[in-house]
């Protein structure tokens, strides 16, 4: 049986995540009542065999990006742990029937379930019900008994690339490509922005926000008018290549996210914000089976989880060599990120000398002095 979501998609439900459910996978049983002690079910060790581990997919897992990335990690489990279970569904809707899909998944016996994306209420609900289900949300907001969040530190290898932005630009104008006005929007063109303007103090960025993490078509219309408004250098934070194919057409360079998309266009490549979820799903699940989880919140740090991909052909060995100079410092702890830092409208957001955490970064809500089209 299924059911037709809001974007389009079909969402399997019960016969169909049993359809779904791999020979081999990750682990997570039906939820057990407490035990005498109060001790929740994931707190005790669990057989490799009896586990099931869930996934929540915020786009389809072809989708060239995000999706694809997560699916990565999913497969990873499934090499580590191959007598276990992993059920999962793609293009999870945020509304009603992501709770519904949650609910499927304890249903259906998982131990462990993974939102890939941030679904808020509609996978908290569902956490407070299945106490004895571990909860992860990537892009998560939220810690609670059972339930914890994981997010990548983005924004330095965006600090990286934007240094090769400010270097590259020929008109001064970065274009930005958004799903949503949400903090890791912002996080990701600020600190774009920011990289650039470490060059080059007078560069700036137009945004346009499409709300969608996956349009193809929303993208390149977005991506075309950034174009014509005079934008040479294309970044974002989507979870597809469409804007690069934009970049090639009109003789543009594009920095891209998630993943490696040199193949998508060579000629305008200059690199990526480059996820790995790999070890990260592993070492949740070893966890879970050895009784050790906890839920708490974690970052994906540079260097491990999150990166810039290797360097397009078109990049000068000049503009590598000083953005990686960068990286190096950052690797080894330097925050480029000191105040002072003014917003798009004038106020000052980070005092002189002050550093912000990445906590602090996670969740802004504004856009620094030079961004337009991000409020």
């Amino acid at each position: 049986m299924t059911v037709s979501g809001p974007r389009g998609r079909l969402l399997t439900t019960r016969r169909g995540l049993l359809g779904m459910a791999g020979a081999a996978g990750s682990g997570l049983l039906l939820p057990r009542h407490a035990t005498a002690a109060d001790q929740p079910a994931w707190r005790r060790p669990l057989a490799e065999s009896d586990a099931v581990i869930a996934f929540g997919h915020t786009g389809p897992i072809t989708d060239g990006g995000w999706s694809m990335v997560h699916d990565r990690g999913v497969q990873a489990v499934r090499r580590a742990f191959p007598r276990l279970r992993t059920i999962y569904v793609e293009s999870v809707p945020y509304s009603a029937d992501a709770t519904r899909i949650f609910r499927q998944f304890v249903a259906e016996g998982a131990q462990m379930v993974f939102a890939t994306s941030e679904y808020g209420d509609f996978i908290k609900d569902v956490s407070d019900r299945a106490p004895d289900v571990a909860f992860m949300e990537c892009d998560g907001n939220n810690v609670t008994g059972n339930l914890g969040w994981y997010y990548v530190a983005h924004w330095y290898a965006s600090y990286i690339i934007g240094i090769a932005a400010g270097l590259m630009t020929r008109t001064g104008k970065l274009g930005f490509l958004g799903s949503f006005p949400i903090p890791s929007v912002y996080a990701s063109a600020n600190a774009t922005l920011l990289g650039a303007q470490s060059v080059n103090p007078s560069i700036t960025m137009q945004a346009i926000t499409i709300n969608a993490w996956f349009d193809p078509q929303a993208a390149t219309q977005a991506a075309t008018a950034l174009a014509d408004n005079g934008c040479d250098f294309l970044c974002g934070i989507m979870d597809e290549p469409a804007y690069l194919r934009v970049a090639v057409q009109r003789g543009l360079k594009a920095a891209m996210w998630n993943t490696g998309m040199l193949n998508y266009g060579p000629e305008a490549y200059v690199s990526s914000v480059s996820l790995d979820f790999n070890d990260f799903y592993v070492s949740q699940v070893r966890d879970l089976l050895a009784g050790t989880w906890q839920p708490q919140g974690r970052f994906l740090t540079l260097g491990h989880g999150v990166d810039r991909d290797a360097w397009g052909p078109s990049v000068p060995e000049s503009v590598a060599r000083q953005a990686d100079d960068m990286r190096t410092r950052i690797l080894a702890g330097y925050v480029p990120f000191t105040g002072p830092i003014h917003d798009n409208h004038g106020q000052l957001r980070v005092p002189a000398g002050v550093t912000p955490s990445d906590l602090d970064i996670y969740h802004s809500d504004w856009a620094v002095a030079g961004v337009s089209g991000l409020e």
